[in-house]
Formats: structure tokens, C-alpha cells, sequence
């Protein structure tokens, strides 16, 4: 079987290509998600949805607390993520829960996979749109980067597909 360098499949190589999607919880990431429904159904592609979580800076005290409320917020942040974009989860998209800081763990899994999807501007703590920006800099494979739709966007799309038909 062929692969690229990254040991991801190349097309026509018989072997299925593998999709990561970035997953954050918002209207980027549920819209990156879509996307990737939409590339991955014609290719028998598995999709990974990925959500990140770490611990803050300054985890000492949160050790001693404990970390679990962490692990969980981020759960259900890719639980509602996946329920929002899909209503039922497809069998071929698995969620990924991976604690690490969403930039270096995304460009890691970019050595195994074909394509790394991810959301414009996301929830980071940071500059927005950082994380797209190390993934589409470093990534180890080619990244898409989804824009999340303009307010009303969807509004106008519906309103004007339902006035198109009689």
C-alpha cells in the first residue's frame, strides 16, 4: 500500500484516508465537522473528532484538587459539539478525547493522517485562530481550514432554497 511520507493513505492506494478534525465548541469547529462528513462519506473515510483539554497554567493547586472537572468539561464540549453538528454521531466519526494543548497535539496527529481539519477561530486563550494557524504552518500533512458561518447565513440559504421550490 502506498502512503505519503506521514503514513497517511495516497489516493488510490487501496488504503482508506484518515480525517482529524480540531473540535472546540464552536460554530468553526461544528461547521469543520460537517465538512468532513461531507469529504469522508464518498471516501469511506473514518473521521476523528478531536477535543483537546490540559490542565491550566499553574496546575499545582488544581492537583490538588484534582483533574478530573477538566477531562469532563472537555467531554461534554465534544459531546454537545458532535450532537450539534450531526444530531446522531455517524459510525464512522469517533470522538477523541486528548489531553494536551489543542496546536502541538493536532500537528502530531497530522503524521498519521490525510487531511487535519479545523474551525477558523475557535475558544482558545490566546490569539484567535492560533491553533489553525500552527496547524496550517506545521502540520504534517495538508490542513483545511473552515470558516464558521456568517450570522444569518443559514437563515438566508434556507429561506432562499425554500423560495426556489414550487
Amino acid at each position: 500500500m502506498a502512503t505519503a511520507g506521514n503514513g497517511a493513505a495516497v489516493p488510490g492506494s487501496g488504503q482508506r484516508p484518515r480525517i482529524i478534525v480540531g473540535v472546540d465548541g464552536s460554530e468553526a469547529s461544528i461547521a469543520a465537522l460537517r465538512v468532513a462528513r461531507a469529504l469522508a462519506e464518498p471516501l469511506a473515510a473514518p473521521v476523528e473528532a478531536w477535543a483537546c483539554w490540559d490542565v491550566p497554567a499553574g496546575y499545582g493547586v488544581y492537583l490538588a484538587v484534582g483533574i478530573e472537572g477538566f477531562k469532563y468539561a472537555a467531554d461534554h464540549v465534544l459531546q454537545q459539539t458532535l450532537s450539534d453538528a450531526f444530531g446522531e454521531i455517524p459510525a464512522f466519526v469517533h470522538p477523541r478525547l486528548v489531553r494536551g494543548r489543542p496546536g502541538p497535539a493536532l500537528i502530531d496527529a497530522s503524521r498519521n493522517a490525510s487531511l487535519l481539519i479545523v474551525g477558523r477561530r475557535g475558544h482558545g486563550n490566546f490569539v484567535p485562530g492560533s491553533v489553525s494557524s500552527a496547524c496550517v504552518s506545521h502540520a504534517h500533512c495538508p490542513v483545511l481550514v473552515v470558516h464558521a458561518p456568517e450570522s444569518g447565513a443559514a437563515d438566508d440559504a434556507a429561506q432562499a432554497h425554500s423560495a426556489a421550490v414550487p
